[in-house]
């Protein structure tokens, strides 16, 4: 399908959308200038207590004045007991509030909205950061435990992660955060207890999807009870886990009940939207295919996973996406989103020099991080 192409669907001509047009979230009316959307990303800038860097806002702000739609942070704890990894930005405390507050009034000048990512490690919180043996839903092999598991989480405790979800997405509304988002992908708290090889649960807390998915669900009325209305609040699952459990049938169920819950948006986290699904590989739909195709009323849809030109974001946007995610790409340019009005924008691919990456206003601390992955760094620097 070619940018920009009518599409005939019997006797009415739809127009697809394009990457450059806007996005209004019509619940709330926010709208965005674009169909881009700066994904969260690990950078490791934020300080030991969790408190933002002015070199995390400087990245951030980059990509805001570089005309991103949605600027997202990346991962941020709601508990100290919950936090992932070293340099991780935290929620978990109003001492986070000014410098939170310093962020969004620094992207709201260049006209983007921002979200926060709000996270708990559970079983990938090492105890050597929280000095706690780290939770699940279930008791699990953990390799960040002293003990080799992760405890079971009590009733108690799982009341006092949604209160911390809760307190930490207040903190965003009070410091000028237009939404949040909760990290429901990639193995994480929220992910374990949506999997059935993490979650063996056989209380109100697990059992089938509808109870593996309690705790989220709780999560987000309870965020939506003590915000203001304006605010929005959204969710970014993983179609497929299977090392977790997570399938894509009960996704779709889940996609069904964040639907019915009324929650703003729903991110995809597809690692690769051209990819068609691992469990139906003969099944020529891509992943977000099999969501958009499922639903006639989803709320809007982010999916994310491998875009990188143009012509990349056109073909999400015909898979049915409202808005697309990107990550890797938005690292060496933080003017991607306003590059789109390019026709057949393709900005050169990884090695990147340090040279580079700090033209594009990434710390040594970050840089240092994207050695880590094969390739993205030129290895003569």
């Amino acid at each position: 399908m070619f940018l920009g192409e009518w599409v005939d669907l019997g006797m009415v001509q739809h127009k697809q959308p394009n990457p450059t047009d806007s996005f209004t979230f019509n619940r709330t009316g926010h709208s965005t200038r674009n169909r881009a959307v700066l994904a969260a990303m690990t950078n490791k800038q934020s300080h030991s207590d969790g408190t933002l860097s002015d070199k995390e806002i400087r990245w951030l702000t980059r990509r805001a004045k570089g005309r991103f739609g949605i600027i997202t942070t990346a991962a941020a704890h709601v508990s100290k007991y919950g936090q992932g990894w070293e340099g991780e930005l935290g929620l978990f405390d109003d001492m986070h509030i000014d410098k939170l507050t310093t962020l969004t009034n620094s992207i709201h000048t260049y006209g983007s909205l921002v979200f926060a990512q709000l996270f708990h490690g559970g079983m990938r919180a090492p105890q050597y950061l929280t000095g706690r043996q780290p939770i699940s839903a279930s008791k699990i092999c953990c390799d960040e435990s002293e003990s080799g598991f992760a405890r079971s989480a009590s009733g108690k405790e799982i009341k006092r992660i949604i209160r911390d979800f809760t307190s930490s997405a207040v903190r965003c509304s009070e410091s000028g955060f237009d939404g949040i988002e909760l990290h429901g992908a990639h193995g994480y708290l929220l992910s374990q207890f949506l999997g059935t090889k993490t979650n063996m649960r056989t209380d109100e807390w697990g059992g089938d999807i509808m109870g593996r998915s309690r705790l989220l669900i709780e999560i987000y009325r309870s965020i939506k009870e003590n915000v203001p209305d304006s605010f929005i609040v959204g969710t970014r699952i993983s179609p497929e886990i299977k090392n977790l459990g997570i399938n894509l049938d009960d996704s779709i169920n889940l996609a069904g009940f964040l639907r019915d819950e009324g929650v703003d948006f729903l991110h995809l986290s597809c690692w690769d939207v051209f990819a068609n699904s691992k469990e139906y590989p003969d099944d020529p739909r891509r992943l977000t295919e099999w969501f958009t195709h499922s639903f006639d009323d989803l709320p809007p849809i982010i999916s994310s996973g491998s875009v990188w030109s143009k012509s990349d974001a056109q073909e999400l946007i015909n898979q049915g996406a409202d808005l697309i995610g990107v990550a890797r790409v938005g690292i060496p340019y933080p003017d991607w989103a306003e590059n789109l009005s390019q026709e057949n924008y393709n900005p050169p691919r990884a090695p990147f020099t340090v040279k580079q990456l700090r033209e594009a206003d990434l710390s040594d601390i970050f840089i240092n991080y994207m050695r880590k992955w094969k390739g993205f760094v030129h290895y003569n620097n």
